[in-house]
């Protein structure tokens, strides 16, 4: 092969994995993914609820995972939307609530939501649920097309998730299922450390967070076909 075709093809790849690294990520969660200091539960950070540091939250470990190449990492914001998840069903002005995630212009949406969400407990409070989802995702990115994840809920509940994996599915996204992860005790932030609220201990502790980040990594390498 000739040299100038040589490193016509160098460039072409170097161009490839560069548009495959992430830019802006744009985070949508509950308190797993954001819970700012709360005296009533006894809880005085301001990350994801109940790491034991900023950087050992999945939103940061999923950061720093996905960092270019360079090692800059990639422009983040970050959103507690557990008022949606409890009201899902009476919100239609969620859109309006996140005017700035739709300007943030993310090309990764990560949504880690579900906890929160009431028993569904029929068909049609399932499809309720997985429409409200898939407006909101729909609204969010608009006429671009950013690779959005979606991930199942950290307390396993098959009616939830399954709605949360129809919503991705509709929307074009990629559903990451950590079930898994909440039959093994020692991913609970109770296996780590005493809390004083069960509801704090009930968390995924620093094992949990980064098991939660593997798994989204993981899919979003896998999504851009740069893979380990």
């Amino acid at each position: 092969m000739k040299k100038t075709a040589i490193v016509a093809l160098a460039l072409l790849c170097a161009g490839i994995a560069q548009a495959a690294e992430v830019q802006k990520i744009l985070f949508l969660g509950n308190s797993i993914t954001l819970h700012g200091p709360s005296k009533k539960v006894d809880w005085s950070g301001n990350w994801g609820m109940a790491a034991s540091a900023l950087d050992k939250d999945y939103v940061h470990l999923v950061t720093k995972g996905l960092a270019k190449k360079d090692g800059a990492a990639p422009a983040t914001l970050v959103k507690n939307i557990a008022t949606f998840e409890r009201q899902y069903a009476a919100t239609n002005d969620v859109l309006a609530q996140l005017s700035d995630a739709v300007a943030f212009d993310a090309d990764l949406i990560v949504l880690c939501i579900g906890e929160n969400v009431p028993n569904l407990a029929t068909e049609a409070a399932k499809a309720q649920f997985k429409g409200s989802v898939v407006k909101m995702l729909n609204g969010i990115k608009a006429d671009r097309k950013p690779l959005i994840v979606v991930r199942s809920s950290f307390w396993a509940n098959a009616a939830k998730d399954g709605a949360l994996k129809q919503a991705c599915a509709e929307v074009g996204g990629v559903f990451v299922d950590i079930s898994a992860l909440c039959k093994d005790k020692k991913n609970f932030a109770r296996s780590e450390r005493s809390f004083k609220f069960d509801g704090v201990a009930n968390h995924p502790g620093d094992q949990g967070m980064q098991a939660i980040a593997d798994a989204i990594v993981g899919a979003v390498r896998q999504a851009k076909g740069n893979a380990p």
